[in-house]
């Protein structure tokens, strides 16, 4: 499907070299690295995303080959890497995960079945790995150091985008034939967490992603999304720039800004996300690439450094608005949900619910 015009922020040619300056970074061994050139496999994923919406088809495939390879045999990737060399053994499982949403994306897309079939066994061994991390109150530990002992700690951002990849992951099950119930279970008891249980989570309420990421993912809907982003927004968000990092810091970004404007996309409130997505456009080169972000009391960029993800989230922000997949992707409109709790169901005689309710 071709690239969309968003009126009044991007045109399709703006948004055309925007994906080139994406595969323009993108390594012989099909890795897509961040400026420093290492590469996560959360952020590579969200790169293949955009790859995908432009058109750019052989290099996705390259990125979605360079995950297959280096997948190591339990499912799990590690954090950081320099082409196929591993630079930090840790796992964080939310990167493991996310492969679920790159691989859904491409059948909607492109309705070709042919790489879900190819990459099946490496979601399917992925999402596994992730929910042997689930614990009692459904979070998912977020890390698996390299000496193999696991951080039981949980991350709202984390847990929330891999929620909506244990959907994609469900999806994909059922595609291919091979249902996986146990993820339904797993996905419906995350849900939960990040909706209802604030307190599974380590306490990271400075970060705009913790703030917006339960709304971006598909774990909070509905009146409760509007509530959720209403409530924080003059914290994060800083008039005609974008938004804060972190909210007691004078450091507008592009991806974060970007992502919320996806998820007001997702909630159906495009206009408003597209009016976002319009202030940040001054991280923007002629080239199409994009500053990590500016430290709008100075007027400097900061990192100085234009990364690949941030013009992926861009590239994923402007299809959404305009009325592209992305926004049906993040809507979760078609994406089984797991099997979640009934409302009001919650208490503390519930088996479901016996650590926090």
């Amino acid at each position: 499907m071709p690239l969309r015009d968003l009126p009044g922020v991007l045109t399709r040619a703006q948004l055309d070299r925007t994906v080139g300056a994406i595969a323009a970074v993108q390594s012989p061994t099909g890795a897509l690295p961040w400026p420093d050139g290492h590469t996560d496999p959360w952020d590579h994923v969200e790169c293949a995303l955009a790859l995908v919406l432009g058109g750019r088809l052989d290099e996705a495939r390259r990125a979605y080959d360079w995950l297959a390879r280096t997948q190591a045999e339990d499912g799990s990737w590690a954090t950081s890497w320099s082409g196929e060399q591993v630079l930090d053994a840790d796992v964080d499982t939310n990167q493991c995960a996310y492969v679920a949403v790159g691989v859904w994306q491409w059948v909607c897309v492109t309705a070709d079945r042919g790489l879900a079939g190819q990459m099946w066994p490496v979601v399917r061994r992925a999402l596994d790995f992730v929910v042997g991390h689930q614990q009692p109150g459904g979070q998912i530990a977020w890390c698996r150091r390299a000496d193999g002992t696991v951080d039981p700690d949980a991350l709202v951002t984390g847990s929330s985008s891999t929620y909506q990849a244990l959907r994609c992951g469900i999806a994909l099950a059922e595609l291919v034939g091979e249902p996986q119930p146990q993820w339904e279970v797993a996905a419906g008891l995350l849900q939960h967490a990040v909706a209802v249980h604030p307190e599974a989570f380590l306490d990271k309420s400075r970060f705009s992603m913790d703030w917006y990421y339960p709304v971006l993912a598909g774990a909070v809907r509905g009146a409760a999304a509007h509530e959720r982003l209403a409530r924080d927004w003059d914290a994060f968000h800083v008039p005609g720039v974008g938004l804060r990092c972190v909210s007691d810091r004078p450091w507008v970004t592009g991806a974060e800004t970007a992502e919320l404007a996806l998820a007001l996309a997702a909630t159906g409130q495009p206009a408003r996300g597209s009016a976002l997505l319009r202030e940040v456009q001054h991280l923007r080169e002629a080239d199409g690439s994009y500053w990590t972000g500016l430290v709008f009391d100075e007027d400097v960029r900061w990192p100085v450094e234009r990364s690949s993800w941030t013009a992926a989230a861009m590239v994923l922000a402007a299809d959404a608005l305009a009325g592209g997949p992305t926004r049906a992707l993040f809507a979760g409109t078609g994406l089984p949900t797991g099997v979640l709790l009934p409302p009001g169901a919650c208490r503390s005689s519930d088996a479901l619910c016996s650590t926090f309710c």
